[in-house]
């Protein structure tokens, strides 16, 4: 199915039909508001406001004004399912209304952070990043720790710290273990070693807040997960072997997480639903309230690029797919509440390392150099990585492809590794920094 506004729209474009996925947007000196990515172009949905609002009972026209995604995030599903389907019609030409005035060119636009994010907690959901993590550092037999596969491990991270597509990241400096043999040794002060990539995806909180002391269901879940992003949690790995014992990870993933601009529905997904590389949850069954009567995920192909200084063009170092995770997103959200933690519209919750069986789907370079034993080619250029050089800029992807569907893209999300010590300032968009003076 095509647009009649947007040549360039087709079901073969990431950002077809089928797709619909919003960001913010500005364009020159105005403001951000809200906008739909379809093929090369943006709606702007502050544009016709009036008519989504006189369509979907609930939604306000300031909701489409908003310099965030966090108002349209707090309505309930079915307002965000009425608001796609307004949208469709008016996009498909079925309902009348549009003009070639309501469209900006991408390219002309500038993409700012999705939303405001309150709180940012990643999670560990991928059995085989795990077990190949736990087999590095415990050995086979002690791979997965025992609570592993009887609750989804996460941690709180940092809010402020996660930043835009397009944001470079500096290098960072801490307390590392001076002899990597012996933490009896104790530590020194310097830059990151083992800078590392970590290939992940994200999804978006909404839905009316969850009071203190309650849970959110596995029925309720989905009604609360507003959408998904590409994330890249940047990594320290020698500043984490240091610090992670006994509470887990802090300085090693305080400093960057950069998040793709376009947030893909779960009613853009829905024709891509999966059985996860899990199969089934049998050996244990989880517990009642984390059995999900329709336990999969998505078939989302991800990929990572890697442009050093010593290549000339950016070459894929991994490929893997949202399906390779054991706990899938509406377990998370499920698990984050079950102590009676209120989600809001716009919390964050990332999936952790998205890693595949095959060795090509490793999702981060310690899997990749297997800790430093072996050396990652990039591509045919000659040039090889254990870890990440300054230089290098890394870039996601993702893409879910079906017959008889349109194609759902999630664009990308790219940042290049500064040297320790270099200055940032703010780029164009809210949430990108760049190389300074």
């Amino acid at each position: 199915m095509s647009c009649p506004f947007v040549p360039s729209c087709s079901d073969d474009h990431q950002f077809s039909l089928q797709n619909l996925p919003y960001g913010i947007f500005s364009v020159g000196a105005g403001a951000p508001r809200v906008g739909i990515a379809v093929g090369d172009s943006i709606l702007d949905l502050s544009s016709c406001a009036s008519l989504l609002t006189s369509a979907v009972p609930g939604l306000q026209e300031s909701d489409l004004s908003s310099p965030t995604l966090n108002a349209v995030m707090s309505h309930t599903s079915a307002v965000w399912k009425g608001l796609r389907k307004a949208l469709s019609g008016l996009l498909s030409g079925s309902t009348p209304g549009l003009s070639a005035a309501n469209f900006v060119e991408q390219s002309a636009a500038t993409m700012h952070l999705p939303a405001q994010i309150g709180d940012y907690t990643d999670f560990y959901s991928s059995r085989e990043h795990a077990t190949n993590v736990g087999i590095m550092f415990r050995g086979v037999d002690n791979a997965l720790q025992p609570n592993w596969l009887h609750l989804p491990v996460g941690y709180h991270g940092r809010a402020s710290s996660v930043f835009l597509d397009g944001t470079d990241v500096v290098r960072p400096t801490a307390q590392l273990q001076k002899d990597k043999d012996d933490p009896k040794q104790g530590s020194t002060y310097g830059p990151c070693r083992l800078l590392d990539f970590e290939l992940e995806m994200a999804f978006f909180v909404g839905g009316p807040e969850n009071a203190p002391g309650t849970q959110i269901s596995m029925e309720e879940a989905e009604d609360r997960i507003f959408g998904l992003v590409l994330l890249n949690d940047w990594s320290a790995r020698d500043i984490q072997k240091w610090e992670y014992v006994p509470l887990g990870p802090f300085g090693a993933k305080n400093w960057a997480s950069t998040i793709s601009p376009w947030v893909v529905t779960l009613d853009a997904l829905e024709p891509f639903r999966a059985p996860t590389s899990a199969g089934k949850q049998e050996n244990p069954e989880p517990l009642p309230y984390l059995k999900d009567p329709n336990y999969g995920s998505y078939d989302i192909d991800l990929s990572v690029l890697i442009k050093g200084e010593d290549t000339e063009k950016a070459e894929v170092v991994s490929k893997s797919n949202f399906k390779n995770l054991y706990w899938n997103v509406k377990q998370q959200l499920v698990h984050h509440s079950v102590t009676g933690c209120n989600m809001r519209a716009g919390d964050l919750l990332g999936s952790g390392t998205i890693s595949g069986a095959d060795q090509t789907a490793f999702g981060s370079m310690l899997e990749l150099c297997w800790k430093g034993t072996r050396e990652v080619p990039l591509g045919e250029s000659g040039a090889v990585r254990k870890f990440l050089k300054d230089g290098d800029y890394v870039e996601m992807r993702g893409d879910c492809k079906k017959e008889g569907f349109g194609r759902v893209g999630f664009g990308k999300v790219g940042g290049n590794v500064l040297p320790a010590g270099a200055k940032l300032v703010k780029g164009e968009g809210n949430g990108v920094w760049v190389k300074g003076e």
